[in-house]
């Protein structure tokens, strides 16, 4: 009995963007800003300042009091228009300071003294918190610590900054100097921690600023637009994200041309979504729209007619024309390398690579079904080409990052998933026995991401017939599994399709066999439905023991229940 294709059939991993980090904002105009020294046996009366040293050479943190009351809003009288200038560029340039600082460090793989520097700074505001102050001077410093940790990749520290940040603005006036800029960075942070209903909100107060501020039509409003929409969209609410789109794309428009080349974000927001909601064709419009403002701009030959060219080979799949798509695919990597624009291990070189590899085969299995030479000669083309994309994105990530980087697994991965397809089960081991180590050595061998390699090499095994080593690898990852997403899980179900295959061919008892596909079809009914194709195959092999078993009584039902399912999928292929 065969391994259930629905489950043994392993799929590609595409690479996917890396998560936006929020940039930066300018403080030119921020007032009355009070700053927050580091004292190291300095005098309490000198000029406030924030240091931006290495934290291990700090003895001790302190506000100086006496100039904290100086600069209270309200007295701004008491120093002269230049005074006050210079200590609003001075607070700019410390915050700046600070971030670059903590950039730095984190560049040269100092994240333990970035974290030191951010620690110290936070105490420093928390004291002055504690003591009363809550005003926008201690938001600002609030949003660059965030923003810092963000860098640093430490996000249940930024959750407990945007609580703190929270209690700040929550009573500051929508009228506070760059209060809309602070609730934009908030928002951004909101929506990384997918804490999206507080992103929203935020947004709109940030959104409801600027409007007042600058007016109904002014570009300044396209930022929290985009920002809106993309929150939107990722809460399933598809309408009002495609009205925020038309909103900043028409201010931009009237503000800046139909060729401007600020248009190309919102529309690629745009198309992008519209793509996810189905919408083919209108996506297509816009993905168009921006690979013409892209050659008007810079000519034929430059990297990004190549990102707008991948856009539009998305929808050429969404459509079905493949060949129109992989055309794209191919031009446009064509123009990325010739044009240098990105490094040919950068994640979306990566990304289109797999992808148009990904289309290849899809391309192959799907011509291979007509029995004719010549769509087998093109199957083995396609798929040829498809393995080739992958195996340069091998060598290129062993050539960056080495042969024993945890980046090589998914092109392994991949690429031993490309020679299965080829019934070249000898090439497809060896890849995957090289991922299982490096994900042992890097995870352990307990680890859950060890189970998806490891159940892989155990199919492929079970084509080679080394049973053994099969059935002893197929075991493992399902107790891994088991540990790790629960006995009634999807991917535990696919653990125990590949085990039944295999101890089916080693002559396992047939009644053990049994127990262990009930469990599958329970698993399949709850994540595919009663009536999927999944539960059909699965209902063959269970009538199938049954039957072997003599065990008429349960059969009976479920060979009614098997007829109806067959006679469900007969008419959808004929319609």
């Amino acid at each position: 009995m065969e391994p259930s294709a629905s489950f043994l059939a392993p799929s590609f991993t595409p690479f996917r963007g890396s998560k936006e980090v929020p940039r930066m904002f300018s403080v030119c105009e921020l007032k009355s800003i009070a700053c927050f020294p580091i004292s190291n046996n300095r005098k309490e009366n000198h000029t406030s300042k924030l240091y931006i040293i290495p934290i291990k050479t700090v003895t001790r943190f302190c506000a100086s009091r006496a100039s904290l009351e100086s600069l209270q809003f309200g007295e701004t009288s008491r120093c002269t228009n230049a005074n006050e200038n210079q200590r609003i560029n001075e607070f700019e340039r410390e915050l700046n300071e600070l971030f670059d600082e903590v950039k730095r460090m984190i560049r040269v793989r100092k994240k333990d003294d970035a974290v030191d520097l951010l620690n110290a700074n936070y105490e420093v505001v928390k004291d002055r918190m504690n003591a009363g102050a809550k005003g926008i001077e201690e938001a600002a410093l609030l949003d660059v610590i965030a923003l810092g940790y963000v860098a640093v990749g430490d996000l249940k520290t930024v959750g407990s900054l945007l609580n703190a940040m929270k209690e700040v603005i929550d009573n500051l006036k929508d009228d506070s100097p760059h209060l809309d800029l602070i609730l934009m960075h908030m928002g951004s942070m909101y929506s990384t921690l997918s804490k999206f209903g507080k992103s929203l909100d935020t947004y709109q107060r940030a959104f409801n600023i600027m409007e007042r501020t600058y007016g109904k039509d002014s570009p300044f409003l396209v930022t929290p637009y985009l920002a809106m929409a993309k929150v939107l969209g990722s809460t399933g609410k598809a309408t009002k994200a495609i009205e925020k789109y038309h909103c900043a794309i028409t201010i931009l428009e009237s503000k800046r041309g139909a060729e401007s080349k600020d248009l190309v974000v919102p529309l690629l927001g745009l198309g992008n979504l519209l793509l996810k909601e189905r919408r083919v064709n209108d996506a297509e419009t816009h993905f168009t729209r921006v690979l013409d403002i892209y050659t008007k701009s810079y000519g034929q030959n430059d990297g990004r007619i190549g990102l707008a060219m991948t856009s539009l080979a998305q929808v050429k799949c969404a459509q079905g024309k493949s060949d129109e798509a992989i055309h794209l695919y191919e031009r446009a990597l064509h123009v990325m390398n010739d044009s240098n624009y990105l490094l040919p291990d950068d994640s979306i070189m990566e990304k289109m690579r797999v992808d148009l590899a990904e289309l290849l085969h899809a391309v192959g299995r799907l011509d291979g079904k007509n029995w004719h030479p010549l769509w087998f000669l093109l199957l083995y083309l396609r798929a040829q080409e498809g393995r080739e994309l992958l195996e340069e994105c091998l060598l290129i990530t062993e050539r960056h990052k080495g042969k024993g980087h945890p980046s090589l697994v998914t092109h392994m991965i991949n690429l031993a998933t490309s020679y299965s397809q080829s019934k070249n089960y000898a090439e497809a081991e060896h890849l995957l026995r090289r991922s299982l180590e490096i994900m042992i050595k890097q995870k352990g061998s307990d680890d859950q991401s060890v189970s998806f390699p490891m159940l892989q090499l155990a199919v492929t095994l079970y084509h080679l017939k080394q049973d053994e080593e099969a059935e002893k690898l197929a075991l493992d990852a399902l107790r891994i599994r088991e540990k790790t997403f629960g006995e009634d899980s999807l991917p535990v179900g696919e653990a125990l399709d590949c085990l039944v295959s295999i101890q089916t061919r080693v002559g396992k008892d047939e009644s053990e066999l049994l127990v262990l596909l009930r469990r599958i079809l329970d698993i399949q009914e709850k994540e595919f439905g009663y009536e999927s194709e999944e539960v059909l195959v699965t209902l063959k092999k269970i009538v199938s023991f049954l039957d072997k078993l003599g065990r008429s009584d349960e059969m009976l039902p479920l060979q009614r229940r098997l007829s109806l399912l067959r006679k469900k999928y007969k008419q959808m292929i004929y319609h």
